[in-house]
């Protein structure tokens, strides 16, 4: 059992973030039947879905179906969102029983230059609030640490503000993330290197790719981590194959191993910033 598979439902995005390498693939979404295809490939293999490679899932036009679909298969579905929907989308999002979790990325705005930051703040807010209200998580992430990180201190006085207190004074349940309210959190982090093949090489030595987590990209390929944005470690293709069969697979075996070793099978992560993390 995986603890998380990530689905792609689509690449197509409508921001183009500092943080974010962005795909040069073909711009897709992924159909409900197949999207219910993977869904009953991944049975047995993860309960827990997460919404999530490249792309803004809230500009799919079948999100509630794929939403309704993902309650009939017995899934746990979590979100990550840029933000900029949740005026029009969000109620999709909290009227699904199976969304157990929305995660907005607050960087996003400063990598775009937004100028009307405090609409789309309090856009976010509103949509927080209400899933405080539905008993549904809603983080906000701030993971430019080291980045394009210029307006921090504006989107924490906003949050200062609605709270009657500096978010950064609030409890830490762990490290990272301030809990603002019921079921209301925010999160830092560092910025971290994509992996790039063109990339130097570092000395990653294990990582939880094929151990915790696999992703499938819009068209069905399966790879071993979510930040493989490229598909540049293709395991096989779910529209066609069982997802134990992919694991079984001689390269996703050697992958898995090759972290067991300390030793990665694969020149990409080799390539990987946030491989670091796991010393």
């Amino acid at each position: 059992m995986l603890k998380r598979v990530y689905i792609e439902i689509t690449n197509v995005c409508n921001l183009a973030c500092a943080f974010c390498p962005g795909t040069r693939r073909k711009n897709a979404f992924m159909t409900a039947e197949d999207f219910a295809l993977v869904l009953r490939r991944l049975r047995g293999t993860t309960e827990h879905i997460y919404l999530h490679v490249m792309g803004e899932p809230l500009l799919h036009p079948a999100l509630p179906a794929l939403l309704a679909l993902a309650g009939e298969a017995g899934c746990k579905v979590y979100v990550t969102t840029n933000g900029t929907l949740l005026g029009e989308k969000g109620a999709a999002l909290l009227s699904a029983p199976a969304v157990k979790k929305v995660s907005v990325s607050l960087h996003s705005m400063e990598g775009n230059g937004v100028a009307a930051l405090t609409g789309y703040l309090e856009s976010v807010w509103s949509f927080a609030e209400r899933a405080s209200a539905a008993g549904c998580i809603c983080a906000l992430r701030l993971w430019n640490l080291g980045g394009a990180e210029e307006r921090n201190g504006e989107i924490l006085s906003f949050l200062e503000g609605k709270l009657g207190a500096h978010p950064l004074d609030l409890p830490q349940p762990r490290r990272g993330s301030w809990r603002l309210g019921e079921g209301l959190y925010l999160e830092q982090a560092e910025q971290f290197d994509w992996p790039d093949l063109g990339a130097a090489a570092r000395e990653t030595r294990f990582c939880l790719a094929l151990r915790d987590q696999a992703a499938v990209l819009v068209d069905g390929t399966v790879v071993p981590c979510c930040l493989d944005h490229e598909g540049d470690i293709p395991l096989g293709n779910l529209f066609a194959t069982p997802m134990d069969e992919i694991l079984a697979s001689p390269r996703a075996r050697a992958l898995y191993e090759g972290f067991s070793q300390g030793k990665p099978a694969e020149e990409l992560c080799r390539r990987c910033g946030f491989a670091e993390r796991f010393g």
